[in-house]
């Protein structure tokens, strides 16, 4: 089950427009006053917000069309491939610290930090919508059936219940493990990962969730992916509380944190974490495919 070299070709093409269209052409939707500065939702205005939504769906769109007949597989590549070159052009969570030094201000930045990967995650699925859209309109109409109605199973709710947290507890730990640079000599405090480090350990960490998920769950890369907004909540309502800011105040550099997590821009947890869910998803079923029909 191997790829084709047209079907490399069809993923190229797809993560090519949303890096053109996405990551070069919107950028000044989200650009930061300093352009070296990081990406924040705070630097979107509510128009430029509407703008990029609809420019994600229109992208997911036309990347459906582009890796056409695999779109549904492919096209999602997109949006989030765009996002991942704002994710490394952007500043670091150090620099934000840096810019908030008070206890007032890094509690105001951390309360809105808090939900930022929510409005990317909005952003992915308006890409996502745009695929589903074209998938419509590509499809041939079905004969007519009698609608027959569909018995909820509650295994089904329960198994989107485990795979989400499932997917935010191990993406957390091996973040904690692959993301720490520098640590002090207890070992409790984790210094600025560098933006390599930032995209090899979300890439890993989901996929390796989204893999584990698909596995033993047989559960779809949408659960991973929406589990990367809750990691980033979590991490700091837990590690940027009003008692654990103020001791970081004025006793350490801004370039350490009580957790690797915490270090990392939501940007950059939606866009990394994305395109490792989807690689960790398809990786579980090649690995399926292999197990079952015996090949290497």
């Amino acid at each position: 089950m191997e790829l084709s070299w047209l079907m490399r070709l069809r993923i190229a093409a797809v993560v090519a427009i949303g890096a053109a269209l996405i990551g070069i052409l919107a950028w000044p939707l989200a650009a930061p006053p300093d352009p070296l500065g990081p990406v924040q939702v705070s630097n979107v205005t509510p128009v430029g917000a509407t703008a990029l939504a609809l420019l994600a769906s229109w992208v997911g769109f036309i990347a459906y069309f582009v890796s056409w007949p695999y779109g549904r597989e492919i096209g999602i590549l997109a949006v989030p491939s765009g996002l991942a070159i704002w994710a490394v052009r952007s500043g670091s969570m150090a620099q934000l610290i840096q810019l908030n030094p008070t206890l007032p201000q890094r509690q105001i930045l951390f309360a809105a930090l808090k939900w930022e990967s929510f409005f990317w995650l909005l952003i992915v699925a308006a890409g996502f919508a745009g695929v589903l859209l074209g998938q419509k309109i590509r499809s041939k109409p079905e004969p007519a059936e009698k609608p027959t109605k569909a018995n909820p199973n509650p295994n089904k709710y329960l198994n989107a219940i485990i795979a989400l947290v499932g997917s935010g507890l191990i993406a957390q730990l091996c973040i904690n493990i692959l993301a720490q640079d520098v640590m002090t000599s207890d070992n409790k405090l984790v210094a600025q990962p560098a933006v390599g480090q930032i995209v090899f350990a979300v890439l890993v960490s989901f996929g390796l969730a989204a893999f584990v998920v698909k596995k033993f769950l047989n559960m779809s890369y949408i659960w991973p992916t929406v589990a990367g907004a809750f990691v980033t909540t979590f991490a700091i309502a837990t590690y940027a509380k009003q008692d654990t800011l103020q001791y970081f105040v004025g006793r350490y550099p801004a370039t350490f944190f009580a957790n690797a997590v915490i270090s990392i821009l939501p940007v950059q947890m939606v866009a990394f974490g994305t395109l490792g869910s989807i690689a960790g998803y398809w990786l579980a079923v090649r690995y399926s495919y292999r197990l079952k029909h015996g090949t290497k």
